[in-house]
């Protein structure tokens, strides 16, 4: 099956999903207390990746998209298939170590820790590297969490460690 025909499928695949999700959000219950409805933060992330998805199908089918494995159809064996899949491994592995101590770091440490370790996975690890992954990290998900916490006044797991910091 050719990298196309692949793409093709994974964006049909892509589209259906967010769809029935999409669909699913409509059944959201919604509280009568004045403020935005639980369904528009699914609603409007599900809308950014369908319009994705349609990019992502419309490239397919114009044959415009661009092979970034540099070894595409080679066949893969035992001996390279950890190698080749070794970094998405690592990272679905930090975020699930992410998801397991949540309840001790809370999303604020939990999360700068998380985006800190993929960018140091995939990035490299210099002295440089470590200072802009660090910043990075602490201004985004610090960024998401102030947003989430002051202007939409979503209450995050905040963990164990972050109330002994702050001293609640």
């Amino acid at each position: 099956m050719g990298l196309s025909r692949r793409d093709t499928i994974a964006a049909l695949v892509l589209l259906a999903f967010t769809g029935a999700a999409f669909w699913l959000s409509f059944d959201i219950q919604t509280r009568n207390d004045g403020t935005m409805r639980a369904s528009v933060w699914p609603q409007t992330i599900l809308s950014v990746m369908m319009v994705l998805g349609v990019v992502y199908l419309v490239q397919s089918l114009r044959g415009t998209l661009v092979e970034s494995v540099a070894d595409g159809d080679r066949p893969v064996v035992a001996g390279n298939w950890l190698q080749r899949y070794k970094n998405p491994i690592l990272c679905l592995l930090l975020y699930f170590a992410f998801l397991a101590t949540l309840p001790v770091l809370g999303v604020l440490i939990g999360g700068i820790l998380l985006v800190f370790l993929t960018m140091t996975l995939i990035g490299g690890a210099g002295p440089r590297e470590l200072v802009t992954h660090a910043l990075v990290a602490a201004a985004t998900i610090g960024g998401m969490w102030a947003i989430f916490t002051f202007a939409l006044r979503v209450i995050l797991p905040e963990g164990m460690i972050l109330p002994m910091i702050i001293g609640r």
